[in-house]
C-alpha cells in the first residue's frame, strides 16, 4: 500500500503554518524550523520543491522568508501532496509484468479515483481552519 512520505507530511504541516499567515508577510526560514521542530536544512529541501512548483515564494534577506503564492482556499491537498510525492496512486508500478486480472484493475482503477476525488476536494483553508478550531482543545498536564 502506498504510504505519504514524512516529507509530504510536513509540506502538509509548513503550507498550513503559512496559511494561518493572513497578513501575506514572508515567514522566517528559522521560525517555520523552529515551529514544526524541523531542521533548517530538512525544511529548505521541502520548501525548495515547493517554491519550484510555484506553492509558496522565498526572498532573502532581513525580511526574508516564505509565503503563498495564492489564496490558501485555492490551494488542494492533492496539489501539494503530488509536488513532494508524485502520483499518489495506491497501487505499485510493475516492471512490465501484468499483475492483476481486469476485476482487480478496475477496482485498483476506482479506488485511485476515489483517493484523487477526495485528496482534490479538501482545501488547504479548510484543514487551517480546522487545526485553528482545534487549538483550544489541547492541553498538558
Amino acid at each position: 500500500m502506498y504510504k505519504i512520505s514524512t516529507r509530504g507530511q510536513y509540506a502538509l504541516l509548513i503550507m498550513e503554518d503559512l496559511a494561518e499567515n493572513e497578513h501575506g508577510v514572508f515567514i522566517p526560514l528559522r521560525l517555520l524550523s523552529h515551529r514544526r521542530n524541523l531542521s533548517v536544512k530538512y525544511l529548505e529541501q521541502i520548501l525548495s520543491k515547493l517554491v519550484a512548483a510555484n506553492l509558496v515564494e522565498g526572498t532573502r534577506g532581513s525580511n526574508g522568508g516564505y509565503r503563498l503564492t495564492k489564496k490558501p482556499e485555492e490551494y488542494t491537498i492533492g496539489e501539494i501532496l503530488r509536488v513532494m510525492e508524485g502520483n499518489l496512486s495506491p497501487k505499485a508500478e510493475s516492471d512490465g509484468n501484468a499483475i492483476g486480472s481486469p476485476g482487480t484493475e478496475e477496482f485498483w482503477g476506482k479506488f485511485e479515483s476515489t483517493i484523487n476525488a477526495y485528496v482534490d476536494s479538501v482545501t488547504l483553508s479548510e484543514i487551517a481552519k480546522k487545526t485553528k478550531a482545534d487549538v483550544g482543545f489541547e492541553y498538558c498536564i
